[in-house]
C-alpha cells in the first residue's frame, strides 16, 4: 500500500488529539477560561498535600496521597468493619459512579470502560482480544513507548510476529514519518504511549490513528502519564483502545486502572479471558429448588467492555480513592493543573542545560514530565539529591521532573541548587 499522507500531515502537531488542544504557552495560559482562572486560585494546594517532607517532583512515578483520598478510603474502611458506624455507605454505588465519572474524564461512553488491575494488564489484554500471535502479522512501536512493554513486544516476536521498534532521532523525538515508513499492509498494531515516560514526548494520535487505520491497523494508547494531567477526548482521536493506571495523574492508588475500547469493536475482537465481573446472567439447574435444566449452568456476558475485560474483585480501597480524586479533578480542572504546571517546567528546561544536562523533551511538550541526559547521572546525582531532600526521577543516565499541584517555582530552585 503506497502511503497518501502530505508532508503536512507528517509534521508532529504539538497537542495530544491533532486540533483538539494546543501547547500552553504563556500567551495561552493568559487566555484561560474564567473556570480554568478560578481553580488557579488555589494552586500551590498544600492543603491537600500537606505532608510531604522535602522536595518532591517525582509524581510522574507514584502521586503523593491527599488529604481527601486518605479519609475517603478511611470511610471506606471503617464500612468494612462492619461496626455499623457508615450509614448508607455503598462501595457498590462508588464503583459505577467512578466507571462513570472516569468515562466522561475522557469523552468515552461506560460501555466503552472497564476496570483492570493495571496499564500492562490492560495492555496485554489487548493484544489478546486481537487474536494475536496467533493472528500473526506486524506490530510497530517506538522505543519511547513503557519500557516494561518491551518484554510482551519481544514475547510475540518470539512467537512469530513481526516487531518493528522505531527509534528516537538525535532530537529524542518519534518523528511521523519513521512510523509511516514502518506501517504496511500486514500491521494488525500500533502500540505507542500517549505521553512517554522517559521524556514527555507526546504522539500526534489523531494523525497516528489516522496512519493505522489506512493500513487496516488498530491503535493502543498507553495514557498513564496523559489521563489527569492533560485534556484528553479519546473520540477526538479515533483511537481503538487504551489503557492507565490511577497512581500517577489521576492522584490514585496502585491496584487499579481502566481499559478503553472503542464501542464498535466490541463485537469485534475475541474475548480475552473469562471472569465473573463479565456476567450479564446465571442461572443454575443443580441446588435445591432450582428449576431443572439440561446443562449444570447457563451463563452470558455483558456487551460492553466490562464483558469483554473485566474478571474478578479489584481493589475497592482504589475506588473509594478515586472516589475523591476525580471530583478532585472535575472541580479544578484538568487545565487549570496544566496551567499552573507549565510556567514550573519551562523555568526547569531553561535553567537545567547550564548544568550539563542535555535537552531530552521537545520545546513544545504539554505534558507533564521533562527530562535530560547526563552520562552516569545516578551514579554522580543520587546522594547529593538525597542529601539536599530532593527526589525525583533518577536513572542511569537521566534525570526527569515531573511537578503536581503542590509543587512551586521554589521546588524548581531547590532543584537547581542541589545539581548546581
Amino acid at each position: 500500500m503506497t502511503s497518501s499522507f502530505s508532508d503536512a500531515n507528517l509534521t508532529r502537531r504539538a497537542c495530544l488529539v491533532g486540533a483538539a488542544a494546543t501547547p500552553l504557552a504563556a500567551s495561552v495560559v493568559g487566555k484561560a477560561s474564567a473556570k480554568t482562572q478560578d481553580a488557579r486560585r488555589i494552586f500551590p494546594d498544600r492543603a491537600e498535600f500537606p505532608d510531604i517532607a522535602g522536595t518532591y517532583l517525582n509524581s510522574g512515578s507514584v502521586h503523593p496521597v491527599s488529604r481527601g483520598a486518605r479519609q475517603a478510603v478511611e470511610t471506606y474502611l471503617t464500612s468494612r468493619s462492619m461496626s455499623g458506624e457508615v450509614e448508607g455507605y455503598s462501595i457498590g454505588e462508588k464503583r459505577r459512579s467512578v466507571l462513570e465519572r472516569y468515562a466522561a474524564l475522557i469523552n468515552a461512553d461506560v460501555s466503552e470502560v472497564a476496570y483492570v488491575t493495571n496499564t500492562s494488564a490492560g495492555e496485554a489484554l489487548v493484544v489478546k482480544a486481537l487474536g494475536l500471535p496467533e493472528r500473526g502479522g506486524r506490530i510497530v512501536t517506538d522505543a519511547l513507548h513503557f519500557f516494561g512493554s518491551f518484554h510482551l513486544y519481544n514475547e510475540l516476536e518470539a512467537a512469530g510476529m513481526d516487531v518493528v521498534i522505531i527509534r528516537p532521532r538525535e532530537d529524542h523525538q518519534i518523528h511521523l514519518e519513521d512510523m509511516a515508513a514502518a506501517m504496511n499492509d500486514q500491521t494488525v498494531l500500533v502500540a505507542v504511549s500517549a505521553i512517554s515516560t522517559i521524556n514527555g514526548f507526546q504522539h500526534d494520535l489523531a494523525a497516528l490513528t489516522e496512519m493505522a487505520h489506512a493500513y487496516g491497523a488498530k491503535i493502543y494508547v498507553d495514557a498513564i502519564h496523559a489521563i489527569g494531567a492533560v485534556p484528553f477526548d479519546v473520540k477526538a482521536s479515533n483511537i481503538d483502545f487504551m489503557a492507565g493506571g490511577s497512581f500517577k495523574w489521576m492522584m490514585g492508588d496502585m491496584g487499579l486502572g481502566f481499559a478503553y475500547m472503542r464501542a464498535d469493536l466490541i463485537d469485534q475482537v475475541q474475548r480475552p479471558w473469562a471472569g465473573y465481573q463479565q456476567l450479564a446472567r446465571f442461572s443454575s439447574h443443580v441446588y435445591p429448588y432450582d428449576t431443572p435444566g439440561d446443562v449444570a449452568f447457563e451463563t452470558g456476558a455483558r456487551d460492553d467492555a466490562t464483558g469483554l475485560f473485566a474478571m474478578g474483585t479489584y481493589s475497592n480501597t482504589g475506588v473509594a480513592h478515586l472516589d475523591w480524586s476525580l471530583d478532585y479533578l472535575s472541580r479544578v480542572g484538568v487545565e487549570a493543573i496544566q496551567a499552573h504546571r507549565q510556567p514550573l517546567i519551562e523555568k526547569a528546561r531553561r535553567e537545567m542545560p547550564a548544568l550539563g544536562f542535555e535537552p531530552m523533551t521537545a520545546e513544545d511538550s504539554t505534558g507533564p514530565l521533562i527530562s535530560w541526559a547526563r552520562e552516569n547521572a545516578y551514579a554522580e546525582l543520587h546522594e547529593r539529591l538525597q542529601a539536599a531532600q530532593v527526589q525525583v526521577s533518577l536513572s542511569r543516565h537521566r534525570l526527569r521532573i515531573s511537578p503536581s499541584v503542590f509543587n512551586t517555582e521554589a521546588d524548581i530552585d531547590r532543584v537547581l541548587e542541589a545539581l548546581s
